[in-house]
């Protein structure tokens, strides 16, 4: 089966933090499968609560990127939408400015590693955009005061704590790929 720095999904079912807390209190959330993937550790409660904060804070699109899903035919292929969205992104690209300024090869794992915790941090919105977009009224509802799934889930118009934990797992199983 699948493993994470070779723990099995069922083993991070009993080990990594959940947002209530313990990884008995529920699913885990996939702010400890990122933390685990990139540093080998299996985090605290706090540490995700640190990760979540540092993913928040750096989930605002640039400034054109909205309108520009917002513009897109209704009928284009929903991830044609996102790459567009994802792809307007560039424009806050550290690693862009950074290779554009000559930064040294051996610096470009830096600015790589800022770029993606950037994109996963505005994922969310611009999947919950091309979804409420494409399919309902165009309204994306933040909440900053949850996790990166419950956030996500309010963003695509769902308010149900059993559904945010279905996707907490759901986010967490799917994380090694594509997303199902």
């Amino acid at each position: 089966g699948i493993r994470f720095r070779g723990y099995t999904i069922p083993e991070l079912q009993q080990i990594l933090p959940s947002f209530k807390g313990p990884a008995s209190e529920g699913e885990p959330l996939p702010e400890a499968l990122i933390w685990l993937l990139l540093t080998g550790e299996i985090p605290t409660k706090e540490q995700c609560d640190e990760l979540t904060a540092e993913l928040h804070a750096r989930s605002t699109l640039p400034a054109h990127v909205e309108p520009l899903i917002r513009s897109l035919p209704k009928d284009m292929h929903p991830m044609s939408q996102m790459a567009i969205g994802l792809q307007a992104c560039q424009t806050d690209s550290k690693f862009a400015k950074a290779y554009h300024d000559g930064v040294p090869k051996a610096d470009y794992w830096e600015y790589a590693y800022e770029d993606i915790i950037g994109v996963i941090a505005k994922l969310p919105e611009i999947a919950a955009l091309v979804y409420r977009c494409t399919y309902y009224d165009g309204v994306v509802t933040k909440d900053l005061s949850l996790d990166y799934s419950g956030n996500f889930n309010r963003m695509l118009g769902y308010d149900d704590e059993g559904f945010d934990e279905l996707m907490r797992l759901y986010i967490t199983i799917h994380s090694d790929h594509e997303g199902g």
